[in-house]
């Protein structure tokens, strides 16, 4: 079945969770209006559903190919990309200066969610250009920016992210790419890059590789990685195809999913060097790489986000057609949608998907009020960034897998069989909790960098337990405990929180169950958002009173914070009794090492 955006439900968010329009009426953004964003929202939709989802299936199924070092996409999927380009798309929230929109990162963030709903594959290659883009913005000199910023902004030319080498996975310090300067401010780069996605593919003209490297007399580790500029093609001075680089594909991975996203081994220098240039400083390059990573990490949890919701269209569907024994109280052979368990798995993937897009929503506008709030506001909005973007990488790419598994459930058999296309989606979703930083690296990051740093953490958590008091005491009855749900959350959120604080507890300690504390932040963020929202709903309904889609919008909050914030005490107890277990537990199992 074709996706269809459920842009509704998504500008609710932007708006009820987000604040967009609230940030938009104070003046965060003087080009955004509510109808630009209106219009931006139903367009995207459009496209996605229109042109973009189509291509899902034929690419799952034809996949990459690559032939003499050149990788061609299947049929139909330049002639999809030239016309999301020429639409504007790549350049939503990216610099007028540059050529972009100028529009909010939460807009773009939503309209990233309808691609990768539609076509994960596809999306996967404007993540990184988009990524690339803002790297070189804040990082790269005059120059690099005027001749490739234009490029790279409208989407002509597409990027890349070089990290992972053989030896060298989430260990970035082992990385041994070499980078030798040529003595005219340019640089000689050697070495072998893996798990390249879109690093070579026949969408654009020229693909502009960010690589990270290390000059001849750089110190050992993280501290002596650079950043360079590295070009298919070396473009001339008027930003036209030049020569072919020393660059090349040199292996497709065979993959589990997103078939049609071409992941590449790169080989630089094979025949002399690859020509590149310096982005920032010298060995200050793993800085200028988080810039485009925690964009690319945002828009992971986002990808979670974006599969949860079509499978979840998907197994609706389904689960209104097919016809399977009889529920209680009925004569004959019912649409499963009538069992109570198929509607509980159902109502399960509708509330995990609107809690992952709440958190992510809400980390896109963390991320914008850092760069575009005001000077007085913006290192507070920076430190809540760093706490969130970690949960939403993490948090909405497992649910990502989880609701698509969910829907390979209600499908029964034929989900466990190709043809209905509940497999692509579990399949395209594994990824996400791997790359871009494993989940447990996301988890590790959380609990030893973000929280101990400031109030941040504690004033999140205040403002949280804010949504839920005055959830409780809101007159209407369709919020349920939706509030004293959301109070217990916090309650057992700041407890385990105070663990991690405590002087006492061990660097082993924490590490042994970040994994645990960072699905209790975020089952307690998405419980609090979705409160935020119904509140909103609520208040609403006063004027509209039958109005489906906002009692439709309450019901899914009261859903998930009334089954599955519960998980809090649970996950608390683990988080303070879990370390100890794990010291005298497996001993036989763990000998060996």
């Amino acid at each position: 079945m074709n996706y269809v955006a459920p842009v509704r439900a998504m500008a609710f968010a932007l708006d009820a969770v987000a604040d967009l329009s609230e940030n938009i009426r104070t003046g965060m953004h003087e080009r955004a209006d509510a109808d630009t964003i209106q219009s931006v929202l139903d367009e995207a939709g459009t496209f996605a559903g229109e042109i973009l989802s189509p291509l899902n299936r034929q690419g799952d199924l034809v996949g990459a190919c690559l032939k003499d070092g050149h990788v061609t996409l299947p049929a139909g999927w330049r002639q999809a990309y030239t016309a999301w380009r020429d639409a504007g798309w790549n350049a939503i929230d990216l610099p007028e200066q540059w050529g972009g929109m100028g529009l909010p990162t939460r807009l773009a963030a939503a309209c990233m969610e309808m691609w990768t709903s539609a076509c994960m594959s596809f999306a996967l290659g404007p993540v990184l250009t988009q990524g690339a883009s803002e790297a070189l913005l804040f990082h790269a000199d005059e120059a690099i920016k005027a001749l490739y910023l234009p490029k790279l902004v409208s989407g002509e030319w597409s990027a890349t992210m070089n990290l992972t080498e053989p030896q060298a996975g989430s260990d970035l310090g082992a990385l041994r790419t070499k980078a030798v300067p040529v003595g005219d401010g340019t640089y000689r780069i050697t070495g072998q890059k893996i798990f390249i996605t879109y690093g070579e593919h026949d969408l654009t003209d020229n693909i502009v590789h960010l690589v990270l490297a290390r000059l001849p007399d750089a110190p050992a580790g993280t501290k002596g990685i650079s950043l360079f500029l590295v070009p298919k093609f070396l473009p001339d001075a008027e930003g036209g195809i030049g020569r072919r680089n020393d660059v090349t594909c040199t292996r497709l991975e065979e993959k589990l999913g997103i078939h049609a996203s071409p992941t590449c081994a790169m080989s630089f220098g094979e025949n002399g060097g690859a020509l590149g240039w310096l982005v920032g400083k010298e060995n200050e390059g793993l800085a200028c790489m988080f810039t485009m990573m925690n964009r690319a990490r945002l828009y992971t949890g986002i990808q979670g986000v974006a599969v949860a919701e079509r499978a979840y269209q998907q197994a609706l569907a389904f689960a209104k057609l097919r016809r399977q024994g009889r529920a209680p109280g009925a004569s004959q052979a019912c649409p499963i949608i009538e069992h109570p368990d198929v509607r509980r798995n159902l109502m399960t993937m509708k509330a995990l998907t609107a809690a992952s897009r709440a958190i992510a929503y809400a980390a896109a506008a963390a991320i914008e009020q850092a760069e575009h709030g005001s000077v007085a506001l913006r290192e507070e909005a920076a430190a809540r960034a760093g706490l969130l973007t970690p949960l939403t990488k993490a948090f909405c790419s497992e649910v990502g897998v989880e609701v698509a598994s969910i829907g390979l459930q209600v499908h029964g058999g034929m989900g466990y069989v190709e043809e209905t296309g509940a497999a692509q989606l579990y399949r395209d979703a594994r990824i996400t909790p791997i790359y871009e930083g494993t989940n447990g690296i996301q988890a590790i990051d959380l609990v030893t960098r973000k929280l101990p740093r400031g109030q941040t953490a504690a004033t999140l958590f205040d403002e949280y337990e804010g949504y839920g008091r005055a959830a409780e005491k809101h007159a209407d009855p369709l919020l349920g405990r939706t509030g004293a749900a959301v109070c217990e959350a916090v309650t057992d959120l700041r407890r385990a929180s105070a663990y991690f604080l405590q002087a006492e507890t061990s660097m082993e300690d924490r590490l042994a169950v970040a994994t645990p504390y960072l699905r209790l932040f975020a089952v307690t963020a998405g419980a609090a958002y979705l409160a935020k929202g119904a509140l909103t709903a609520a208040e609403r309904l006063k004027q509209d009173r039958h109005n489906s889609f906002l009692q439709d919008e309450i019901a899914t909050a009261r859903f998930f914070a009334e089954t599955m914030a519960v998980q809090s005490f649970g996950l608390a107890r683990a988080v303070m009794n879990g370390a100890g277990v794990l010291k005298t537990g497996c001993v036989s199992d763990f000998a060996c090492f």
